[in-house]
């Protein structure tokens, strides 16, 4: 299986140019890749000052053009996220995961909310925890700050995701942390994860770059740089299993230990 990182370049209120950047490079990923992933509110960015004007619905007109690349090019896509209105009346940040023929498979909403960026003050938090079928394969999808949190991914991991996604915008002050966490979740939970960061600036601190995807042992096989750019990733699915055969630490979890 291929999967395409759409390491980004993401302009401050600029909502209109991002995302016509961002269908464009979506084209060409999803033409070259079985999966193509986009960063965090790749929309907007983290001018959120007018969010409650640029929040769209699952039916919007950006998801729709999402879904008509994914079917046009026979890709699935985990369309990053994008600040989504909800029938609540409230504003998520969101991951839309798309199948092939362009239909909604999954919608995850970022559980852990940054306090640092005061991001409470404009999403709403989520709870959904579960994981969905993408292409034949159980895949799990969370959101950057997500990261700093090892049940997420251990949840995810018991409901079977071989493969979890984690769109997201996260400076360069931070970076060696990053690469720290995104190996650790894939080393402990003995799966692949696929890690797409922007690049740009906020309020002039960079964002890191370095989209990855590590194995289930924790090993960096792909990895970009710091400049934007579309990283091409073969995964080897059958390397879980063989992993698993010989060391399943998932297979050791204390489940009635878990609160």
């Amino acid at each position: 299986m291929k999967v395409a990182l759409i390491q980004m370049e993401i302009a401050e209120k600029n909502t209109p140019g991002n995302i016509v950047h961002g269908l464009d490079l979506l084209q060409e990923a999803a033409a070259n890749s079985d999966i193509a992933v986009l960063p965090e509110i790749w929309t907007t960015g983290y001018s959120l000052g007018r969010i409650e004007e640029e929040a769209e619905t699952i039916d919007g007109s950006t998801i729709a053009a999402v879904r008509k690349i994914a079917n046009d090019h026979h890709c699935a896509v985990v369309a990053g996220s994008i600040p989504l209105r909800h029938k609540d009346g409230k504003i998520y940040n969101n991951t839309v995961v798309i199948d092939k023929q362009g239909s909604v498979v999954a919608s995850y909403s970022k559980v852990h909310l940054f306090g640092l960026f005061n991001e409470e003050r404009f999403f709403a938090a989520g709870d959904n925890f579960d994981t969905y079928e993408l292409n034949g394969v159980i895949c799990g999808s969370t959101i950057c700050y997500d990261l700093r949190f090892p049940e997420l991914y251990r949840h995810l991991s018991l409901q079977g995701a071989k493969i979890i996604f984690v769109p997201a915008e996260w400076p360069s002050a931070r970076g060696d942390i990053w690469t720290l966490l995104s190996q650790a979740r894939g080393a402990e939970n003995h799966n692949y994860i696929v890690a797409v960061n922007c690049v740009g600036n906020f309020k002039g601190a960079p964002f890191y770059g370095h989209s990855m995807v590590v194995d289930p042992m924790g090993k960096i096989i792909a990895e970009g740089g710091s400049a934007e750019e579309i990283i091409y990733c073969d995964i080897d699915l059958a390397y879980i299993d063989k992993l698993r055969a010989r060391l399943n630490a998932l297979a050791d979890v204390r489940k009635e230990l878990i609160r």
